[in-house]
């Protein structure tokens, strides 16, 4: 469960240096590493907590 939120945070973290870097330097490949980052983190966590909820039922 720690591993779990060391990696969410590691990669929402690094989804915004993709975006500080877009900000930065104006290159469109930097928004979108930082949109496929942040996407597949939130339905990586999502379908963390759906087995969570399942697990209690």
């Amino acid at each position: 469960m720690l591993i779990f939120r060391w990696v969410v945070m590691l990669l929402l973290l690094a989804a915004a240096v993709c975006f500080a870097f877009y900000a930065g330097t104006g290159r469109p490949r930097y928004r979108r590493w930082g949109w496929v980052i942040l996407k597949w983190t939130l339905i990586a966590a999502g379908m963390f907590f759906v087995v969570l909820i399942l697990e209690r039922l």
